[in-house]
């Protein structure tokens, strides 16, 4: 069974302010995320992952029980790890 995604507001907010070609490769990604996330996530801080996807940096909570991928943040690289 693969993980489903969900996004907090604000990370689903600058995903829409990115050009489209960049959105939709990040939303590729993503799709490949969700059959095997441990491939590709590195634990981080505490309960969160990292996910690395070009300039772009991802701060994911992951509920193992439900399994569920909760994108907390989404930033540029130099902004994301200042949060």
């Amino acid at each position: 069974m693969s993980y489903s995604i969900e996004w907090h507001p604000h990370a689903l907010k600058f995903l829409e302010k990115l050009q489209t070609q960049i959105a939709e490769r990040i939303l590729k990604k993503l799709e490949l995320i969700k059959e095997e996330p441990f491939r590709f996530l590195k634990h981080f801080e505490g309960k969160f992952y990292n996910l690395r996807i070009g300039d772009y940096r991802f701060l994911i909570d992951i509920d193992f029980e439900n399994k569920i991928l909760l994108i907390q943040v989404l930033d540029k690289r130099g902004k994301v790890y200042k949060r």
